[in-house]
């Protein structure tokens, strides 16, 4: 089984949390790559960033999917999910919905902690999008500045545990996660002074991927994520123009 994990900032700090995290979580047979964005923004924390990261996922996939059984897109919001899920043949898992569907598997509420009051919003959106805003206990962000998004774990890591906490004692939270990419790994670290599970985003993405590549399911022919009728493009790269044209079925 090969997965592909695409980490659609340019931060190859974060890259390497995300290859660390998919080490430890894989199956002993699962091979995995790990690619950084090539353009776009150094993290994800707006409405706008994350529609210019829909835009690079779409490219890498374009690009290698046809070597993988299974994408994952590493990124906390899941920027580009619904139209990679139409467009591609392969299972593409988002690490938010990964992370908060093996959350509700483990408590009835989940709370998420996370490094910058600018993604609460589009946190909020996300959550809701995927219809889990009824088991969501809270959002809790830190207000400090961080110097770093490569370093924020380290550097806030305390800071990140009290929120937990908190979330768990006034917001009657089941289930904490650390969420952002750049708190890859951060749940293993956390998980024996926190009273609640913790979920590692890319561990419990990994794990989800491994699940339907082995349950063969195949690709809906009907249904809204159905591949879309074939159409022309101007300024695609020539892999997704292909894509969208049906010119790569080849692949």
């Amino acid at each position: 089984m090969k997965l592909l994990i695409l980490n659609p900032n340019t931060s190859e700090d974060v890259t390497k949390m995300v290859e660390d995290a998919a080490a430890i979580a894989a199956a002993p047979d699962t091979e995995f790559v790990v690619r950084t964005a090539k353009w776009g923004l150094p993290y994800i924390a707006t409405r706008a960033e994350a529609t210019i990261a829909g835009h690079v996922i779409l490219e890498m996939l374009a690009e290698e999917h046809a070597d993988f059984d299974a994408g994952i897109i590493a990124a906390f919001g899941d920027p580009g999910l619904g139209g990679a899920r139409e467009l591609f043949d392969i299972p593409i898992i988002g690490i938010s919905e990964a992370a908060m569907l093996t959350a509700c598997m483990l408590g009835r509420r989940f709370s998420i902690i996370t490094f910058s009051p600018a993604l609460q919003p589009w946190y909020e959106e996300c959550i809701a999008s995927h219809g889990l805003s009824g088991r969501c206990a809270s959002i809790r962000a830190l207000d400090d500045p961080f110097s770093s998004v490569g370093n924020v774990q380290l550097e806030k890591e305390e800071l990140l545990l009290r929120l937990a906490n908190l979330a768990i004692t006034e917001d009657g939270a089941d289930v904490v996660i650390p969420a952002g990419t750049p708190l890859s790994g951060l749940a293993r670290r956390l998980r024996d002074r926190i009273d609640v599970p913790v979920v590692d985003l890319i561990g419990s993405s990994v794990k989800q991927a491994e699940l339907l590549v082995a349950l063969k399911h195949r690709k809906a022919l009907q249904g809204t994520f159905r591949r879309p009728a074939a159409k022309s493009s101007v300024g695609l790269s020539k892999r997704l123009a292909a894509r969208f044209e049906h010119k790569d079925d080849g692949d």
